[in-house]
C-alpha cells in the first residue's frame, strides 16, 4: 500500500489526476447548470456538492504540485469527496432499484463518484491538517446539510424526491461518518505521513 501510495505521489501522475479532476470540476458544474438556473443566489456555493468537492481536491493536488500543503482544502477534501462520493453511488442504486434501469449517464456518475470518494483516501498519508480544521470542516458539511434538506437545495434525483426525510436523514450520517473517516486516517494515524517525492521518476 505504500508503494502505491508513493507513486500517486509521483509528480507525473499528480498531473495526470490534476488534469482528470480539473475537467471533472468544470463537468460538474456544467452538469449542475439547470438546478442552478432555479436557485436564489444565496444558495449557490451549497449546490454544486460534487464538483465543489473535487474542486477542493484540484486546489489540493495543485499543492503537492507545488510541495506545499493547504491543510484546510485537504480536510474539505477529503470529507466531501468520501461524502459526496459515496452518497452519488447509493442515489443512483436507489434509481436503478426503483425504476429498474438506469440510464449510461447513471452508470457513468456510480463510477466517477465512487473514484472521487477512493482518491480522496488514498492521499490521506499527504495531508497535513489538525484537529481544529477538521472542526471547521464538520461546520461546513452540517451546515450544508441543513441547507439541503431544510431550505431544499439537495441535488434532483426526481424518482427519489418522496424520500428526501430519509435521504436527508441517511446523508446527515454518512457526513458524521466522513468526518471520523478524516479524523482516523489523518490524525489518529499521524505518525504514518509520506512526503512528496524529489523528482518526478
Amino acid at each position: 500500500m505504500k508503494m502505491i501510495q508513493h507513486i500517486l505521489g509521483q509528480k507525473s501522475i499528480l498531473s495526470i489526476m490534476f488534469l482528470i479532476n480539473f475537467l471533472g470540476t468544470v463537468y460538474g458544474y456544467y452538469w449542475y447548470r439547470f438546478q442552478l438556473a432555479d436557485t436564489p443566489a444565496q444558495f449557490y456555493i451549497f449546490v454544486p456538492d460534487s464538483p465543489t468537492a473535487s474542486l477542493f481536491f484540484v486546489i489540493v493536488l495543485l499543492g503537492f504540485l507545488l510541495r506545499t500543503n493547504f491543510p484546510l482544502i485537504e480536510a474539505l477534501a477529503i470529507v466531501t469527496l468520501f461524502k459526496y462520493g459515496i452518497w452519488a453511488v447509493i442515489m443512483n442504486i436507489l434509481v436503478l432499484i426503483s425504476n429498474g434501469s438506469l440510464p449510461w449517464e447513471g452508470y457513468m456518475l456510480i463510477a466517477s463518484h465512487f473514484g472521487m470518494a477512493v482518491q480522496g483516501l488514498l492521499y490521506s498519508p499527504y495531508y497535513r491538517f489538525k484537529t481544529w480544521h477538521i472542526i471547521v470542516v464538520a461546520v461546513w458539511t452540517l451546515h450544508n446539510d441543513v441547507i439541503d434538506y431544510v431550505f431544499g437545495m439537495m441535488p434532483r434525483y426526481s424518482d427519489l424526491m418522496d424520500y428526501m426525510t430519509q435521504i436527508g436523514y441517511f446523508t446527515f450520517w454518512l457526513s458524521i461518518f466522513s468526518l471520523f473517516i478524516a479524523y482516523f486516517l489523518v490524525i489518529k494515524k499521524d505518525s504514518y505521513k509520506l512526503s512528496l517525492p524529489q523528482s518526478s521518476s
